[in-house]
């Protein structure tokens, strides 16, 4: 949103639709205390502008096949960034990955079918990746969404 900041309407329409992305345009207007017509022009707009960039479901890993997970940090050759953001996208084991600062470079979370299944993709797949230097992996015993 260039040069325009969300106000408190915008806030609670975008709060509405994170706790339940199926919400009805009526019950995101009632969270909003707007009309609906407000609710709907300002969703479009916030949809036109990237701020909502996208409708999802919450899906639990263990109940949908992707029983074992974990969070794999990597060091890698930034200059090949853009090489690596695409390879990630095309491993379908990786949910969710970003660019930080810090001690390490990626950070990855990897939701595999089972222990052997994340065992190739963290010590096989992974490190095949010509600009990744190396990994370190934390294996997730319990996780939990906070909205």
């Amino acid at each position: 949103m260039e040069g325009r900041r969300m106000d408190e309407i915008d806030s609670r329409i975008v709060d509405a639709l994170r706790a339940d992305g199926r919400a009805s345009i009526t019950a995101v207007a009632d969270a909003a205390h707007v009309s609906r017509a407000n609710a709907y022009t300002r969703l479009a707009r916030l949809l036109d502008e990237g701020v909502i960039t996208g409708f999802t479901a919450k899906v639990d890993p263990a109940r949908s096949g992707r029983g074992s997970s974990a969070y794999v940090t990597m060091r890698v050759e930034q200059s090949s960034w853009h090489e690596l953001r695409d390879r990630l996208r095309s491993i379908p084991e990786v949910e969710h990955f970003a660019l930080v600062g810090g001690d390490f470079d990626v950070i990855l979370l990897v939701r595999a079918r089972d222990n052997e299944d994340l065992r190739r993709v963290v010590l096989e797949e992974l490190p095949a990746i010509p600009s990744v230097r190396d990994t370190k992996t934390s294996l997730i015993f319990e996780d939990h969404d906070t909205r």
